[in-house]
């Protein structure tokens, strides 16, 4: 016959207070147990030749966004200003931020950074990034 153990009681307590306090915390204070997701959301794809990478970044303007190449980093920086709202009124809601923003993306090779091109349309920021002939997939023949 298998006996279980059991834990103390005043160990199964602790937890219990342990869970409840966790449970205040996260009801009263949301922000402290959640992050704020990087900004702006990307999505990043490849070929044989080129990195593509993809931002969304609604509500700023082309020529508020900078982009830097440096070896196989991309930096995508700027700044969204807030939103102007007439005199004597007060927000009921605001999630949308605001600021300056900035965020560095580790391509897995290094890119020709001359060749770059990007586009910005409705919100969406469209990044070309031609690879180094070197960073290239090389077909290697074998002979017999």
């Amino acid at each position: 016959m298998y006996r279980t153990i059991q834990t103390p009681t005043i160990w199964r307590e602790m937890d219990r207070l342990q869970r409840d306090m966790n449970r205040l915390i996260t009801r009263y204070y949301p922000s402290r147990t959640q992050t704020a997701p990087d900004y702006p959301a990307i999505n990043i794809w490849a070929n044989r030749e080129t990195h593509f990478v993809s931002a969304e970044i609604p509500g700023v303007r082309a020529e508020d966004i900078d982009l830097n190449v440096e070896g196989n980093t991309l930096t995508i920086s700027g700044e969204r200003y807030k939103d102007e709202i007439p005199e004597n009124a007060n927000f009921h809601r605001q999630e949308r931020g605001f600021g300056k923003f900035s965020r560095s993306i580790t391509l897995p090779s290094a890119v020709e950074a001359d060749k770059v091109e990007a586009t910005f349309k409705n919100g969406l920021l469209n990044i070309t990034l031609p690879k180094l002939e070197a960073e290239k997939p090389k077909k290697i023949e074998i002979r017999s």
